[in-house]
């Protein structure tokens, strides 16, 4: 396994199991450094959103990358507060400069998980995205989403680490041929300094973000973590040298605090009504 290792989606597409999410990251130098950095490195997953209003900062560093774009795989997603999500794919696409996204999810199931995906299928016929998914999505959400979708959702993006070891929502959607992908898989930094990461990553010889994200990558989801840090950006690549023990594993699987969930946030994670 390397950096451009790939899990196969239902629709044939491979998506990457490491890349760059640029949640909270500004629009600008920032953002455009950030995504350059990150292909620099190797990476080829980048993962945007449209309520992150910096698709065109992402866009800009593509295109000016020189990497080609079909080595790239982008993804966008859906703002729920929109009426549309096929009309909202164009804007993204112009926004982004490129004809086509890789992957276009709901980014939360903001009105329910179902309303939306008729839209989502029009964008996948209409050639505007390879495929499309879901993000922020619990089991039952899931299960509501399948008995109606005409083309099922190909990966489910949530909030995974050993802290949020959503083993119920990962098995469901395992089952039903959905890739989960990890965001915030440090923490947001929280989980640096834990005690249990830090043991293990002074044992392996690696930083505790690496510890942290080739727990995820060895439970098989793609990972999403964002830096806007070049040395970081770097750093977090380096998980494909080494690999965690059982025991290793075993002992981060008991940080969880979700009691295993099926569910994607915790209630009071939930910032839609």
């Amino acid at each position: 396994m390397n950096l451009t290792s790939t899990r196969k989606l239902s629709n044939g597409t491979e998506l990457p199991v490491f890349g760059l999410g640029v949640w909270q990251v500004n629009d600008g130098l920032e953002c455009e450094r950030a995504v350059r950095w990150a292909l620099e490195a190797g990476y080829r997953l980048i993962d945007t959103a449209q309520a992150y209003r910096n698709e065109a900062s992402v866009g800009k560093a593509i295109r000016e990358s020189g990497v080609p774009r079909e080595e790239i795989f982008l993804t966008t997603k859906f703002y729920p507060g929109g009426k549309d999500a096929r009309v909202e794919a164009e804007k993204s696409l112009e926004r982004l400069g490129t004809d086509y996204l890789d992957l276009y999810l709901i980014h939360w199931p903001q009105g329910g998980p179902t309303w939306a995906w008729p839209a989502m299928e029009a964008a996948v016929d209409a050639g505007l995205t390879k495929g499309i998914g879901i993000s922020n999505f619990s089991v039952a959400e899931l299960a509501e989403l399948g008995k109606i979708a005409r083309i099922q959702p190909v990966a489910n993006q949530v909030q995974f680490s050993p802290f949020e070891y959503r083993r119920a929502l990962l098995d469901a959607c395992e089952a039903a041929n959905v890739v989960v992908q990890a965001y915030s898989p440090l923490g947001t930094g929280r989980h640096l300094d834990d005690p249990v990461v830090t043991r293990i990553a002074g044992a392996t010889g690696h930083t505790p973000a690496q510890v942290l994200i080739r727990w995820a990558i060895q439970k098989g989801l793609s990972v999403i973590p964002k830096t806007v840090h070049q040395d970081r950006i770097i750093e977090n690549a380096g998980v494909f040298d080494f690999e965690l023990d059982d025991a290793a594993m075993a002992a981060l699987d008991g940080l969880d605090t979700t009691g295993q969930t099926a569910d994607a946030l915790s209630q009071s994670g939930k910032w839609w009504s």
